[in-house]
């Protein structure tokens, strides 16, 4: 296992543990340059991208090493999108548009070994190195690292975040929250007292079961403003726009020569 195998240990005790998130940029080097700016965790999107399974393969193996954990958002809440995931290497996986706690408890399931869930096992490939040893081992080793982001995205979501967060398995519920203020009828605006009231709400409903909260912060106003309401997981930044806005910076300066 490599160097970023205690993430989720260090999700579990309440630090901040920082990353961002790519949408775009899927190339071989991507993880590496991620690691180097000192990311702990690499969202990886295949939910808005169309990206398939064999590019997510190549990038959970191009963080094999590094001190980065590759977490997959898959597409839906779907037994062989999740299990294919972890199987090919990812440390956990983000699950959009969770609204209930039954839909948490089949996530779970199906990230997980028996007796905790009914994950298909298959040692000696990629989510376990390609190494030999024991499976009884190799099912321990996996649930110490198998990390599951519950998106909240929805009013339903936002009304059962409490029973989602309770749910054994599930270790960080996550607003998602363009898609949150859309479904609440208030698009973009993440000012309105509705929307401030669900983000508290979600970050109080998963400290209060043990569980991390967790945002996408386009910007560090973002990430101050759900750090004061203990958000603790934190992408800053996606992949395109943190392209864009240093190219946009650069050539700003450089017109001023």
């Amino acid at each position: 296992m490599n160097g970023a195998s205690g993430l989720k240990a260090r999700i579990q005790s309440g630090e901040l543990v920082a990353g961002t998130m790519a949408l775009e940029f899927f190339v071989p080097g991507l993880p590496a340059i991620a690691a180097a700016a000192g990311a702990e965790f690499i969202l990886l999107d295949m939910e808005h991208t169309g990206t398939s399974f064999e590019t997510m393969r190549m990038l959970c193996a191009a963080c094999r090493g590094l001190s980065i954990a590759p977490i997959i958002r898959v597409p839906t809440t779907e037994y062989s999108l999740i299990a294919r995931a972890l199987d090919i290497g990812a440390h956990g996986v983000m699950v959009p548009m969770v609204n209930t706690e039954e839909q948490a408890r089949l996530i779970a399931s199906c990230a997980h070994y028996p007796p905790a869930g009914h994950r298909g096992a298959a040692f000696g490939i990629a989510h376990d190195d390609y190494l030999p040893g024991s499976p009884v081992e190799k099912i321990a080793q996996a649930a110490a690292r198998t990390l599951i982001i519950a998106q909240i995205e929805s009013p339903q979501g936002v009304e059962n975040a409490e029973a989602i967060a309770a749910v054994p398995g599930i270790d960080v519920l996550w607003v998602g929250h363009f898609d949150l203020s859309n479904f609440m009828g208030i698009p973009g605006q993440f000012d309105h007292p509705d929307f401030e009231a669900a983000l508290s709400h979600v970050g109080r409903s998963a400290r209060a079961n043990g569980k991390a909260a967790g945002l996408m912060a386009g910007d560090l106003g973002w990430s101050k403003r759900v750090r004061e309401l203990g958000y603790s997981v934190i992408a800053q930044g996606v992949d395109g726009a943190h392209y864009q806005n240093s190219v946009a910076a650069a050539l700003k300066t450089l017109r001023t020569l």
